[in-house]
């Protein structure tokens, strides 16, 4: 439920955490009986909570589609995450594995602790995946053969120029929104979506979760994995490494500050995508990942404790995003306060402040031009409610025994 800290610094928060441990116990009690499909929700519950609960509330075939989605593009991440693999093997695995999911019989031993179990367990995927309606496997396939043919490209190549940080996230990232949208259109719920805005939709997102994992990927054994392009790091240090270094700490935030620049560019053609959307199930679940995204953007952003650990938003926010992400409204209203909140932090000195900033009054813009602001929730970002600890630790006995007593349920 988060750490006790931030409890006592948001007692605001506790309600909304309580209910989503409440739901996500619900969710685990809808796992599907049938053995395959069971492995299946069960290992996706295992490698992404958050994702597996906002899959849960999609119409069951959509859900099973985009679960085997999930697996399949995880089965084949875990293979260019091992650092253990020759490349020898690793690349015709890589450009192979489209294949592979209609092969019951196949299965690989990488990766560690619960991925690992995934790709030797892979025949309940690959078993799952063939019973899925034909439009749902051609979506999967294709995007499964282009992002396996991307980041066996990727392994061979640096990423030097911001050209390259683009492909590189979009073989890994923008061709997973290339496949939802898909899924979508097959299921006939929604229109097919611009490819430049699925694209965008990917992309927030993962150049978010790069900036953020700067420290682990750095530190990755035996070798760095190094994503941030040369192009922006290099103005200001020799090596990327360096960026963890404390007496570079002010280059680091400089160059932090550049690259949440870059993700904030697609922050716009994210809000067009899901204003476009009409299914209520879909958009929650397209919707909170991006709030999600930003959120994080905005943490981050001028931060030196990125290069010293992993920085994310706090729990109980998380929470409330989860619970409260409904409509456009919601999502315009988000993303105008954490981009506020952001506009904020920024340094008169940083080299990046007036793009930054045009990147910021370009987002607000668009959420003041929907009419919807009006509407919004807010999620609290900085809660400057004066309770007494005393009065917090109340509040978590009363949810930890609330918690305890859901479980008997």
């Amino acid at each position: 439920m988060g750490s006790i800290g931030a409890l006592l610094k948001h007692p605001e928060d506790v309600p909304a955490l309580v209910r989503m441990k409440i739901a996500q116990t619900h969710a685990l009690k809808q796992i599907p009986s049938e053995p395959d499909l069971a492995f299946c929700f069960t290992m996706l519950q295992r490698v992404s909570r958050s994702f597996a609960f906002v899959i849960q509330q999609l119409g069951p075939e959509l859900r099973n589609a985009v679960c085997i989605f999930y697996l399949v593009l995880r089965g084949l991440d875990t293979v260019e995450d091992d650092t253990s693999i020759p490349l020898d093997t690793k690349l015709p695995i890589l450009k192979a594995f489209y294949k592979h999911i209609y092969d019951p019989s196949w299965h690989f031993s990488c990766g560690v602790n619960h991925y690992k179990e995934l790709m030797e367990k892979f025949h309940h995927v690959s078993t799952t995946f063939l019973r899925l309606g034909r439009g749902y496997q051609e979506a999967i396939e294709e995007i499964t053969k282009k992002m396996g043919a991307g980041m066996a490209k990727f392994i061979c190549k640096e990423v030097e120029s911001v050209e390259d940080y683009d492909e590189y996230c979009h073989y890994v990232a923008g061709l997973v929104g290339f496949g939802l949208s898909r899924l979508f259109h097959a299921a006939q719920l929604e229109d097919l979506q611009p490819d430049s805005l699925s694209n965008s939709m990917g992309l927030f997102l993962q150049k978010t979760n790069i900036i953020r994992d700067y420290l682990e990927d750095i530190n990755e054994i035996p070798a760095p994995r190094m994503f941030w392009p040369r192009e922006i790091w290099a103005k200001y240090v020799s090596r990327l490494e360096d960026l963890k270094e404390e007496e570079r700490s002010k280059e680091a935030v400089q160059c932090l500050n550049e690259m949440v620049t870059n993700a904030l560019k697609h922050a716009n053609d994210c809000l067009k995508y899901l204003s476009a959307l009409r299914d209520p199930a879909i958009f929650r679940f397209c919707a909170i990942p991006q709030i999600m995204a930003i959120g994080t953007l905005e943490r981050c952003y001028n931060n030196i404790e990125v290069f010293k650990g992993v920085v994310k938003i706090r729990r109980g926010l998380t929470a409330k995003i989860m619970e409260r992400t409904n409509t456009m409204a919601d999502v315009y209203g988000a993303f105008f306060d954490f981009s506020r909140s952001l506009a904020s932090k920024v340094p008169k000195d940083d080299p990046n402040a007036r793009e930054t900033l045009n990147c910021i009054d370009d987002i607000q813009r668009t959420c003041k031009a929907s009419g919807l602001l009006a509407r919004r929730r807010t999620f609290s970002i900085d809660s400057k409610r004066g309770h007494q600890a005393c009065l917090a630790i109340v509040v978590l006995i009363l949810a930890i025994i609330l918690a305890l007593i859901t479980f008997k349920l």
